[in-house]
């Protein structure tokens, strides 16, 4: 029997050939404030992934995208992304844009309270896309949270989350299979035919948001949501402050 052979009976890979390093294409990785949510007004490190799962992030695509209404850029990389060889190399670059000696670098091991959100002194980085749970993986939370990082996730809840995560937000997407229905936040760009509020009011999440659908009929959306969460005092109307601020 060949050695391709031996390596192989029952599935198994030779000595020789170990498993491939898992490797994350990222759009950009920059230090900004969280603009929308709970944690709002926040210092955290950005890192966008590259590629999602209801939209090739292609102008041409749009009007037969499972999500039409994406306001990101997440397709290839960036000049402050790239191709990362491993999750130790990406945690460091993500690690790298946090200000030196600004917060409590300690690795986070502890459990606490998931319905609160991250603690002030630990240093934040908000994990997005694109749909990051395609790449984020429980290799990089764990390399993350070996360099003090509290870990929040932006996902459109149509993939299963690995362990550890410390924040996951939902953005649910009418057309789109939504599989993680337990989280922190509940983030409901609004208003979605199919996708009203009281379909997800019901599920496990601390907190629920609504966020006016931008574009042309912003000033509209926004109206209606602040009248829906005068109505539904479960709901809390999320603005995106960061494109009222300027800032990235």
């Amino acid at each position: 029997m060949s050695e391709r052979s031996q390596a192989a009976v029952g599935g198994r890979r030779s000595a020789e050939t170990p498993p491939r390093a898992r490797s994350y294409t990222v759009k950009e990785i920059f230090y900004t404030l969280q603009g929308e949510g709970t944690n709002a007004g926040r210092a955290a490190v950005f890192c966008r992934f590259t590629g999602c799962n209801l939209w090739t992030g292609r102008e041409h695509d749009r009007a037969d995208a499972v999500c039409r209404f994406c306001d990101t850029d997440f397709v290839g990389t960036g000049p402050d992304g790239g191709r990362f060889p491993g999750p130790d190399v990406l945690a460091d670059t993500i690690a790298s844009k946090w200000p030196v000696g600004s917060a409590d670098r300690r690795p986070l091991t502890a459990e606490r309270d998931q319905s609160q959100p991250p603690t002030a002194n630990r240093p934040l980085v908000v994990c997005t896309g694109g749909e990051p749970l395609l790449q984020l993986d429980a290799p990089l939370v764990d390399a993350l949270h070996a360099r003090g990082f509290e870990i929040a996730v932006e996902t459109n809840g149509t993939q299963p989350a690995p362990d550890g995560i410390d924040w996951i937000c939902v953005s649910p997407k009418v057309g789109a299979p939504l599989v993680l229905t337990h989280g922190q936040e509940l983030k409901l760009v609004f208003p979605q035919v199919g996708g009203e509020p009281e379909r997800f009011a019901a599920l496990d999440f601390a907190h629920f948001f609504l966020q006016p659908m931008d574009g042309p009929d912003a000033t509209e959306n926004t109206r209606r949501a602040v009248e829906y969460c005068l109505a539904h005092p479960q709901w809390r109307l999320s603005l995106q402050t960061h494109k009222l601020l300027g800032i990235r």
